[in-house]
């Protein structure tokens, strides 16, 4: 890095990426910022750089001693070990700045000594101090998944009539005669814990009434007049809720109802077809039911508007995971098991990927926004407004009749 370069970077000031030290002394307090670095996207301290952004140097006498603390905070401070990478810049006569990179952690959580979990906080860092953030933190490193965690209900939550028939439609097997065969057959379909409770997988799949152990994985539905949201005015709304698959029903029902009919060239008496084609909000829903981070304790909200369709999913999109990748068709599997159900016919879900670009192949004028400070996923889907529609329908129309001639005059000759 040149010194130019540099200059432009401290320019900017401390962000959630980039951290100034005029010196360092005290090895706790840098694996401390380490740990918050590596918990979160990683980032740069710059040592010989004061907190008001002014370049004062490392002497030259000062790099190996700086080298080494660097050394012990990363290696003997810090739970896993990390590896940052040092670069020393040039900013005066035996003067330098030592850029220090920490990586984006591949082993989350990590700790500092006295066994604390720092995460950036904008330019500062914050302890974690709530289970919801520790279990995000193990979800991001594949040690556990929200889907397979206990929740705290027993074999009595289990419709026992609806895994009946699960079982003999997609294994051709029948219910087990007793509880000791049914927890066996429960914890080998990755249902179950191994101290005999339902996962949150068995209870979102197969409870009777889900909405009584885990009220707030519901699907919240609203049609506003107009284009913004109303404090008290509504045309339309209901909440959802039940087992995944009628949770899924109930919600493309209520957009489905809520779309303007077109008669796409069909005859007046015809019933028209939906504005946007259906598949579009099954792919929608289906992606927000199985991929959305269940360790956020909210509902899946569902918001229709004159002008577009919006569907905002508790949880922004995992890991390195943008909303460019999304439209080609990658992913990554935030519940393994919801999925695996899901592909076994309980949900129309056609493939890991595949979704979002089957929706974008039958109405393109989709926007996604990843809201990683709020921690939210919002799809928006957009309307035509209803002028457009009508010239669309009218002009099928004429053409369907001018066709329509045009075929009879040619049958006459």
């Amino acid at each position: 890095m040149k010194k130019s370069e540099l200059k432009t970077i401290v320019a900017r000031g401390e962000d959630s990426l980039l951290q100034f030290k005029a010196d360092l002394r005290n090895a706790d307090k840098l694996a401390a910022e380490m740990v918050a670095f590596s918990n979160s996207e990683g980032g740069h301290i710059l040592i010989g750089i004061s907190d008001q952004g002014e370049i004062v140097g490392i002497p030259n006498s000062e790099i190996g001693r700086i080298n080494q603390l660097i050394s012990n905070a990363a290696s003997q401070h810090v739970r896993s070990p990390i590896s940052p990478v040092t670069e020393n810049v040039l900013v005066a006569k035996g003067q330098v700045v030592i850029v220090v990179t920490i990586p984006k952690g591949m082993d989350k959580p990590y700790f500092d000594r006295n066994g604390v979990i720092w995460l950036k906080n904008g330019a500062d860092k914050r302890r974690v101090n709530s289970k919801e953030e520790l279990r995000r933190l193990f979800q991001m490193s594949n040690q556990f998944h929200a889907d397979g965690l206990p929740a705290k209900a027993g074999l009595e939550a289990l419709d026992k009539l609806l895994f009946r028939d699960f079982l003999k439609d997609v294994y051709n097997i029948d219910l087990p005669d007793s509880q000791e065969k049914l927890w066996t057959l429960l914890k080998n379909m990755n249902l179950a814990t191994d101290d005999e409770q339902l996962n949150l997988a068995a209870v979102l799949l197969f409870s009777e009434r889900p909405e009584w152990i885990k009220p707030q994985f519901i699907v919240k539905a609203v049609r506003y007049p107009g284009n913004t949201i109303h404090a008290t005015e509504y045309l339309d709304s209901e909440d959802f809720d039940g087992p995944l698959q009628k949770v899924f029903d109930d919600s493309l029902a209520f957009v489905l109802r809520n779309l303007r009919k077109v008669q796409a060239g069909r005859g007046v008496n015809a019933p028209g077809s939906p504005e946007i084609p259906p598949v579009v909000f099954e792919e929608l829903l289906v992606n927000s039911l199985i991929h959305r981070d269940y360790l956020v304790s909210a509902p899946i909200r569902i918001f229709i508007f004159d002008n577009r369709i919006e569907i905002i999913s508790p949880g922004h999109l995992p890991d390195n995971l943008t909303v460019e990748k999304i439209r080609l068709g990658n992913s990554i599997i935030r519940n393994p098991i919801l999925v695996s159900y899901a592909t076994k016919g309980l949900l129309p879900y056609r493939g890991l990927g595949s979704g979002i670009k089957r929706a974008l192949e039958e109405w393109p004028d989709i926007d996604f926004t990843d809201d990683r400070d709020g921690c939210l996923f919002t799809v928006t889907v957009q309307r035509k407004i209803e002028e457009k529609l009508k010239t669309t329908d009218i002009s099928q129309r004429t053409s369907g009749e001018s066709s329509g001639e045009s075929s009879g005059k040619s049958s006459g000759k």
